[in-house]
């Protein structure tokens, strides 16, 4: 987790990937149940998502369709943020602490796209 915070205020695109990186890595550590194998299916593809519609927003043709691309990384955070309350941890605090920083993490990558998208309206 340590490497976001090292990251946080200088490459939005890095940042983006440190995310999805380190929830594959708290998805590993889930408890396999029927219910987390769906849920951290969803969670990998929203947190993903993220960083990949910020790619595309940064070689987007126009104003319009970056400003649709940063509402999808917006939307996809919030999924992802929803998805790392879903799943479950079976009372493991090292989990538990992993996933508030990560749902953290989620939160602020919200309102950093929401101030962008405000920004460019």
């Amino acid at each position: 987790m340590s490497e976001i915070q090292n990251t946080k205020q200088y490459d939005l695109e890095e940042r983006t990937f440190l995310f999805a990186k380190n929830v594959r890595s708290f998805v590993r550590k889930l408890p396999r149940t029927i219910a987390n194998i769906e849920d951290g299916k969803q969670l990998i593809n929203a947190s993903g998502s993220v960083g990949a519609n910020y790619i595309e927003a940064n070689e987007s043709f126009s104003k319009k369709d970056f400003v649709f691309r940063i509402k999808i990384c917006r939307k996809e955070a919030k999924e992802s943020r929803y998805w790392l309350r879903l799943v479950f941890i079976d009372n493991s605090t090292e989990l538990e602490k992993e996933r508030e920083k990560l749902v953290q993490e989620a939160t602020e990558l919200t309102n950093i796209f929401g101030a962008i998208i405000q920004k460019s309206k």
